[in-house]
């Protein structure tokens, strides 16, 4: 984690990890994920420098307005937002679709264990307001999906305690990896598709 947000999540304790989880959930990126900024949470709750609980309610509740606004942007507005999207993202109908259906077979659950996965959690958001799924089914679900993914990191960071500076050295090297991987990936999908765009060349 680069020192400088490791120095403004101790200065600013519970407003800085409510902000960076809620941006984050926006789809706003951060310089490190999520995952790491909860587990650093948890190790300052065993430094004694945060409280457990109100650093796992800030995670919480960041995530769960976050990702509620974000799905409550597709619920009002999906339908506009999808027929502006420009052709060359390469996330067809078809594959929204598909996802959307696969949530909403499932409601809750689907809704709960979609947000546990990493990587497509907005995506279950996004798919809950474009099918669109009932305030009443999805905010029930996002709530016991922070507390168990989020609130859960922070716990997690709060057990690591002592092991802390090791442990932090491997996630690093992992979400680098990741980080490299997910570029290459991205790269090349929208590579292919602005090719596919313009066609065989004559």
């Amino acid at each position: 984690m680069p020192s400088e947000l490791a120095a403004q999540i101790a200065k600013y304790g519970y407003a800085a990890i409510f902000v960076l989880v809620l941006l984050q959930e926006l789809g706003v990126p951060n310089p490190v994920t999520n995952e790491f900024v909860l587990l650093f949470s948890g190790y300052l709750a065993f430094t004694g420098v945060l409280n457990l609980w109100l650093a796992m309610l800030a995670a919480v509740l960041g995530d769960c307005i976050g990702t509620t606004i974000l799905y409550a942007v597709f619920y009002r507005w999906g339908g506009s937002i999808l027929a502006l999207r420009p052709r060359w993202i390469p996330l067809s109908q078809a594959r929204i679709d598909r996802f959307a259906l696969a949530i909403a077979k499932r409601q809750r659950w689907g809704i709960y264990l979609a947000r546990l996965i990493p990587f497509i959690r907005g995506y279950a958001s996004v798919a809950a307001g474009l099918l669109p799924i009932r305030p009443g089914v999805f905010v029930p679900s996002v709530l016991v999906s922070a507390i168990t993914w989020s609130g859960g990191y922070v716990l997690a960071g709060r057990l690591l305690g002592r092991y802390w500076d090791s442990a932090a050295a491997k996630i690093g090297r992992v979400e680098s990896l990741v980080l490299i991987a997910v570029l290459i990936v991205a790269t090349a999908l929208v590579g292919r598709a602005v090719l596919q765009r313009r066609g065989p060349a004559h």
